[in-house]
Parts: structure tokens; sequence; C-alpha cells
């Protein structure tokens, strides 16, 4: 089967790998990949993994990639506060929770992050639909405790102001109950401890 031909069985495919190819076309050899790449008609993004050249990449897109490539994991901490208006700046890392080892990948779309949690920890995220895809992010109460959990030595009001967190924002789309609710499911006293100092300095 021709590229043109696999290319329009996989039209509506983010991330394509060796099976998914082999899956329409069952005398496709992986050395053919490789080809692609050289010809500009794919790009990798990480092991195994792979995008047509001329997706359209915007957040979204990114978001649904991260998933995919490092499975089981959602989009969380700084990306995901900065997709809620919690901080200001724009975040150049899409940074993500997952129950395995940490990992760091540096791919063509730039750079993806994973921070690890406990198996048990990974709950509080939601589905959000993108043109016939979806991709998994924290909610805004569990992206503010997972960042808390993973920079654990935030604990003071003069750090407090360095997350440069909007005060008007959080106070409009925080669920405080929620976010009492979920750090409860974390059974870490430390962690709570240091939220609640958290919330007594945003809410000063």
């Amino acid at each position: 089967m021709q590229y043109i031909e696999i290319r329009a069985n996989l039209k509506d495919f983010m991330v394509i790998s060796a099976n998914d190819i082999s899956k329409v076309d069952q005398s496709f050899h992986k050395q053919r990949l490789s080809e692609w790449q050289k010809k500009g008609y794919i790009k990798k993004i990480a092991k195994g993994y792979y995008i047509f050249s001329d997706l359209e990449i915007n957040e979204s897109v990114l978001f649904i990639i991260a998933n995919k490539i490092f499975d089981p994991s959602y989009v969380s901490l700084e990306m995901a506060l900065s997709y809620y208006g919690l901080i200001p700046e724009s975040v150049y890392s899409i940074t993500s929770i997952t129950s395995k080892k940490a990992y760091k990948l540096a791919s063509p779309l730039g750079q993806f992050n994973y921070r690890k949690i406990k198996p048990e920890s990974m709950f509080g995220y939601k589905l959000v639909n993108y043109q016939n895809h979806s991709f998994k992010i924290a909610e805004i109460e569990k992206a503010i405790l997972d960042y808390f959990y993973v920079n654990s030595k935030l604990k003071t009001n003069g750090e407090f102001e360095e997350l440069r967190i909007n005060r008007d924002a959080f106070q409009e789309k925080v669920d405080i109950k929620k976010l009492r609710e979920y750090l409860a499911q974390f059974s870490n006293k430390v962690l709570e401890k240091r939220v609640n100092l958290f919330l007594k300095y945003i809410n000063a």
C-alpha cells in the first residue's frame, strides 16, 4: 500500500504507531518509517510514535499527544494551571502526571515532562473532547494539589508569592470543598499542612 493510501486510512489519527499502520497494511515494514521521515511525510515524537507532518498543532493536539505517548498520564501541574488561567505566564513544557517513573522528552513539538504520583492518587482528571478525540486533564482543584505534591518544598508565603497565582481567578474558579475532599484522598498530613498554609495565604 502506498503512503497516500495509508495516509487516507489514518487521516483521523493524531498520533500513529507502526501497529496502527499494520492494521491497515499487513505488509507494512517498519523500515518505511525512516524513509517517510527523510521525505518529510512524518515526524518522530517519541519511541514508536509519530505524527503526520501536515498535522495542525495547537494546545489541544499537544495534550492529546502527551496522553498518548506516555500512558497512563494526564495533563496537570503548570500546564493545567495555565490552562485554567491561574498563572499569568505561558508554559513552554507540556507537564503531566503519571503513575510510572518520572520522564522527560524533548521532541520536535517541544518538551514533555511527566512527574510521578502514587497510583492511588491518579484521580481528579476529566476528559475534554476535541475534534472526535479527547484528552485527559486534571480538574483545577487536582492540578493545584498535584503541584504541591510534586513540589514538596513549597511552604512559605514568599514561595507562594513566587507562584503568581491569580487570587481573583482562584476564588472564582476553585471549589474549596472539592479541593479538600481530594486532599483527604491523598492521606498525606504533610501535604495537608502545606495546602492549608497556602489557602490561608491566598485568602488573606
